[in-house]
């Protein structure tokens, strides 16, 4: 399975050059034009989060995807993730399919928790069914995914009787993954619905989650379905410098964590933890040959086949952004593809 390489953002709100927060709409149109530089540098992949709060400007991804759908070629457009817990799953299923026709076939969703419970009272959710939503909800996208009429039942709506939905895929469904945290309840679900995995690697060594892809992988032979792509998502950020990179990262980082931190009662980060992350943990910051050579290293342990990288650190500007996608796609993926390859090489010999 050839290895993919993706760009994440969850459309942070950013500042300009001195400093001062840009607005919501102007951080939209920016998440646009850093997808539009994402497929002309070679990336695979763009994905766009989900949020219902101050500190990030996206709450409908697929309306930038539609918009990025007209100004790129190639690249594959998705979400990091789709909250679905508070979602329909049947407008969800419309909506992607109708980016996918605009896309031409490119759009992909990921089904996910999120890490924020912002949306369940907005929409009217209780916090309480937090369980019941997702695991039916999921149960009824996997349904729709063959695009037959269907009949369905659970808790949380009225049935579906022969039902069809519309519109349909040109290739006759979607593109899927489940976004997990790295829970081996997770893992197993998304083997039973038999969707990609992308795992959500943001603390502690990545490397950990050879055991899970390993999980996941015997979970899919034994139920008797066949290979499919295993994901990491994880944060980072590329300079030309390698002391530059952290400085800036750890600067604009710190301070959306620490704001988040203090709703959660979370220690302020230190630069120690936010070093240790970069030399040891999940934080992929530096110069492209420190990033290629961690991704490198990362790819090599865990057998995953796509790579993302969440690219926006805080209220890093907009201009940093574009430098540093840049980079990812210049340089840091036809690195990481020559340092695998040098491994083959080597151990075949």
């Amino acid at each position: 399975m050839e290895l993919q390489f993706g760009l994440d953002t969850f459309g942070s709100i950013t500042e300009d050059v001195d400093g001062r927060r840009l607005t919501h709409a102007q951080v939209i149109r920016n998440t646009v034009d850093q997808a539009v530089l994402a497929d002309e540098v070679g990336v695979d992949a763009f994905g766009i989060g989900e949020h219902h709060r101050n500190d990030f400007a996206v709450s409908a991804p697929d309306l930038l995807l539609a918009a990025a759908a007209s100004r790129t070629q190639r690249i594959k457009l998705g979400t990091a993730v789709t909250v679905l817990s508070s979602d329909d799953p049947i407008r969800v299923y419309e909506r992607f399919a109708t980016l996918d026709a605009l896309s031409n076939g490119r759009s992909e969703v990921t089904l996910g928790r999120g890490s924020f419970t912002e949306s369940f009272p907005l929409f009217g959710y209780d916090l309480a069914d937090y369980e019941t939503l997702f695991n039916e909800k999921l149960d009824l996208f996997d349904a729709l995914r063959s695009e037959k009429r269907l009949s369905w039942s659970g808790t949380i709506r009225e049935p579906l009787v022969d039902t069809e939905v519309f519109p349909k895929t040109e290739k006759g469904t979607l593109d899927v993954w489940i976004g997990v945290g790295g829970t081996p309840q997770s893992v197993v679900r998304a083997a039973r619905y038999r969707m990609p995995l992308m795992i959500a690697s943001i603390g502690g060594d990545p490397k950990r989650f050879a055991a899970y892809v390993e999980f996941y992988e015997r979970a899919l032979r034994e139920s008797g379905g066949q290979k499919l792509p295993v994901g990491m998502h994880s944060p980072g950020f590329l300079h030309n410098d390698d002391q530059v990179a952290r400085d800036l990262a750890f600067k604009h980082s710190k301070e959306m964590r620490d704001r988040i931190g203090r709703e959660r009662g979370w220690a302020p980060m230190t630069r120690d933890e936010f070093e240790h992350e970069v030399d040891y943990g999940s934080t992929f910051v530096g110069t492209p040959e420190t990033v290629a050579r961690k991704i490198a290293d990362t790819v090599a342990a865990t057998g995953i086949s796509r790579f993302d990288l969440k690219y926006d650190s805080g209220s890093m500007p907009h201009e940093l952004l574009l430098e540093s996608i840049r980079l990812y796609g210049t340089e840091v993926i036809p690195r990481v593809r020559e340092l695998l390859a040098t491994r083959s090489e080597s151990a075949a010999s």
